[in-house]
Formats: C-alpha cells, sequence, structure tokens
C-alpha cells in the first residue's frame, strides 16, 4: 500500500489520473466500477473528493461514512473485496482513499460485471478473457485440453522425434533411453488417454489450420499503415511458422560488414537476429488462441511491429517487462515444450534478452504496448525522431525536454522547471504525460529525488 502523505496527495492529483490512480468527487456506482477494474489488474488508488482535472474539492464524511462505503464495496463485488480504506485532511478538505490490491485468483465482478483498468480507462473485460482467467485459476490452459476429434494420425511422427532429440540434448528433461516418442508425449502432457491435445495439435500437427484456422503468421513489408509492398503467410506448426519468420528476416532486413580484425568479417543485421527471434518466440507461444485474429509482423523502413492476440495478464505491466518478472504463460503446454527443448527460459528472461540485445547493437529499448486482445513488441532504429515526436503531439517544452535527457542523460522535476519556466505542478503533469507515452521512465520513486530517463536507457 501506498504510504499517504499530504506531499504524496498533492504529487497524485498533480500528476492526474493513470493505470493506477483514479478521482472521483463522490463514491458512486462508477467508483465502485474502477475498485473492480483496479482489482482484476494490478491495483491502485482511488481518491474521493477530487475532480478529474485533479482538483481537489473534498468529500464529506460522517461517523459513519468510511464503514458505509466498505458495505456498499462489498455488496456490489464478487468475490467480496475488502480494501484498505482510510481517510486524509487537507487543508480542512476531506479526502477519502481506497486503496485496492490485486486480486490473484478468480476475477472480480461488479452487479455481474467485470471491468479491468486499462490505461486511465474501466474497460469490460471479454467473455474470453474472463473465462481465460478462470481456466487459470483452477490450473489448466487453453492448450491443455483435448481435441476429440484429432488422433494420433494427425501428428507428424518426424516432427516429434525431432522434439525428443532436441530436448535430450538439451537435458532439461530426463527421457530414458529406449522409451517411446509416445510416452515422451505422455509425460509432457500431449496426450492424455490416448486424446491428443491443443498444444500436440499446434506443436506436431499435420495440417494445424484444420483445427485452428487463425492459427497462423502473416508478414509484411509497409512503407506507411496503408501502404504494403510485400506480404506473406507462414502456416503449419508454431516451429514452423518459427523458422518461416526467420527465413523472411534474413531476405528482408538490411545488413553490413564490420572489419573486425578476425579472419572473417562480422556482418552486422539491421536489427539483432537473436533479438527477433525473441520476441517472435513470444508472439507465438503466449498468444490468445480464443482471439480469432492471428500473430502479425511489419516491418516499416524506421521500426519493427510483432503483434499477437491477447494482452499481457492481468498480474504484469508493460514496464514490469523491463525488470525481474514472474513469468505467466498463457499456454502451459507449449510453454514446457519451448523450455524443454531450449528455445525459452522459463523465469521471464525473455523480454530482458531483447533489451540486452538491442543494447549491444546500440539501439533503443524495445517499445511493450498491451492493448484490449492484443500485444506488440516494438523496435526501433532511433526512437528519438523529430516524426516520432510529432505524431505524438508533444508541446514544444516537452519536445525541448526529451532532447535535453537525450544530451544528459537524465532530467528532474527541478530541471524542467529551470529549462522551460513552468510550475512544478504544470512540470509534475508534463514529465508524467511523457512517461505514460512510453519515452521516460521514472527512477527513485515518485516525489523528491525521483529522475526522469529515456525508457530502456
Amino acid at each position: 500500500m501506498i504510504d499517504i502523505t499530504k506531499e504524496k496527495l498533492l504529487e497524485l492529483a498533480a500528476s492526474g489520473e493513470s493505470e493506477h490512480v483514479e478521482f472521483k468527487e463522490s463514491f458512486n456506482d462508477e467508483a465502485i466500477e474502477a475498485i473492480g477494474a483496479f482489482a482484476n489488474a494490478t491495483g491502485g488508488t482511488l481518491l474521493i473528493g477530487i475532480q478529474d482535472a485533479g482538483k481537489i474539492t473534498g468529500f464529506q464524511i460522517g461517523k459513519k461514512t468510511i464503514e458505509d462505503i466498505a458495505n456498499r464495496i462489498q455488496e456490489a463485488t464478487d468475490p467480496r473485496l475488502q480494501p484498505s480504506i482510510s481517510k486524509f485532511n487537507l487543508d480542512n478538505q476531506n479526502i477519502v482513499i481506497i486503496q485496492v490490491l490485486p486480486s490473484t485468483g478468480t476475477p472480480i465482478s461488479v452487479r455481474g460485471r467485470f471491468f479491468r483498468r486499462v490505461g486511465k480507462t474501466n474497460q469490460r473485460m471479454s467473455h474470453e478473457e474472463i473465462m481465460t482467467r478462470l481456466v487459470a485459476r483452477i490450473g489448466l490452459s487453453w492448450d491443455a485440453y483435448v481435441e476429440n476429434s484429432a488422433t494420433l494420425s494427425d501428428l507428424n511422427v518426424d516432427l516429434i522425434k525431432q522434439l525428443v532429440a532436441a530436448i535430450r540434448e538439451k537435458g532439461r528433461l530426463p527421457i530414458p533411453e529406449h522409451a517411446l516418442d509416445e510416452d515422451v508425449l505422455r509425460k509432457l502432457e500431449l496426450i492424455k488417454e490416448g486424446k491428443i491435445t491443443r498444444a500436440a495439435i499446434l506443436l506436431f500437427g499435420k495440417n494445424p489450420g484444420s483445427f485452428f484456422p487463425s492459427a497462423f503468421l502473416k508478414l509484411g513489408r509497409f512503407r506507411s499503415p496503408t501502404h504494403i509492398v510485400d506480404d506473406r503467410e507462414v502456416h503449419g506448426t508454431l516451429i514452423q511458422q518459427l523458422d518461416g519468420a526467420t527465413g523472411w528476416f534474413r531476405e528482408r532486413l538490411e545488413t553490413e560488414y564490420v572489419i573486425s580484425g578476425q579472419p572473417e568479417r562480422e556482418v552486422r543485421w539491421e536489427y539483432p537476429l537473436k533479438a527477433i527471434r525473441e520476441a517472435v518466440i513470444n508472439s507465438l507461444c503466449h498468444r490468445d488462441f480464443n482471439n480469432l485474429a492471428h500473430n502479425q509482423i511489419r516491418l516499416y523502413d524506421d521500426h519493427l511491429e510483432i503483434w499477437n492476440p491477447g494482452g499481457l495478464p492481468s498480474s504484469l505491466t508493460p514496464e514490469a517487462l523491463f525488470h525481474e518478472h514472474d513469468s505467466v504463460p498463457r499456454n502451459r503446454r507449449i510453454a514446457d515444450v519451448f523450455f524443454y527443448s531450449g528455445l525459452i527460459e522459463r523465469w521471464g528472461s525473455g523480454t530482458l534478452r531483447m533489451v540486452e540485445e538491442l543494447a549491444a547493437h546500440h539501439l533503443p529499448a524495445p517499445q511493450f504496448i498491451s492493448e484490449p486482445g492484443r500485444f506488440k513488441v516494438i523496435f526501433y532504429k532511433e526512437i528519438i525522431t523529430d516524426d516520432y515526436l510529432k505524431k505524438l503531439h508533444l508541446s514544444k517544452r516537452q519536445i525541448d525536454a526529451v532532447l535535453y535527457v537525450k544530451e544528459h542523460g537524465s532530467i528532474s522535476n527541478s530541471e524542467y522547471q529551470a529549462i522551460t519556466g513552468v510550475s512544478k505542478r504544470t512540470a509534475t503533469r508534463d514529465l508524467n504525460f511523457l512517461k505514460e507515452k512510453g519515452i521516460f521512465s521514472i527512477e527513485g520513486g515518485i516525489g523528491r529525488g525521483s529522475i526522469y530517463k529515456l525508457k530502456g536507457s
């Protein structure tokens, strides 16, 4: 929970609403929906007695106000929520502070409806998202279910043998020397009582598309979002899609040769292939197969986008992917196979390896974007360009601040005030806007002593 002080409360009011903060002038049904949305995401703080614009109006508090608020929250939510509720008097204005922890189990409904916090808004959760959360609660995932219409004859024996060989070579899963391929599939829980799981079809199927028509990868070379100069579709198993994407990148990416003093010249790719491969693996492994969209790769002149259906799980945020974080696989059986064969690590380190690879090639950190029903990874050749900043509709002083950080490495609130001549409150609002746009990250916490840097630097 956040330790609320006068300085902290003023800081929150000045910063404005965000993924983790919402203001309400009064306690109403929308306030309870916000509480449910915070619980179904990564938690948050609801401040009663503050207008949307951040103006503190105060909230009338009687002897039983806090108790009544707690009762209304419990009556409206299922499972019942018991957030931390406190009051704070700021210059003779009462503020009610409701701090909500993320739900670690069943999603929380508010009078039969489910909400999740996305940016500054509380959005209705889709049926697929609710079912995914419920299934995860009982320890299952979509890919672990049996596909009753499939049989062993629908699987490619050669692909199974290749997998078994890769697992033996990696040594992460002991396999007896004379184990039958079918026994290995049972050990991986890809076959249950002689029936084929969805994961088995996607990993070894002769024709996975006949069972899951949207489970393919579309690749395109773009000049603009509407100007496509080259496109290709890759069907087949997930490994075949990965190999197809890798081959396509080798054909399309620019290269240069670097003289390193070694007998052979070093080939430097437009984007490091290891980082790209990591992003594509994550995209295929963690996609939401309930979503009928397909995986996409879009190669532009100045950046690369890798999309997959399905946003981040509620316990993760895009910001968390730049630090050590839990591994939360959406498709557990597929993730297990990828792990045992050496394609991924279990510890959620894939995004960190992308960051490291890009930094080693003197490229900006990737951008991670989680949207309703979709997740994106974006690689940039150079993120801080005039065109990029103009597209974000930044003010001149905000652009000046970005250029300052690009030159000096960081900026503090007081430095921003000195450079732009604005008040502390305006500086806080501007800096938080740049943080929300994915340009800045903050170090040192919120308040005095915090500094802003280019994200991923």
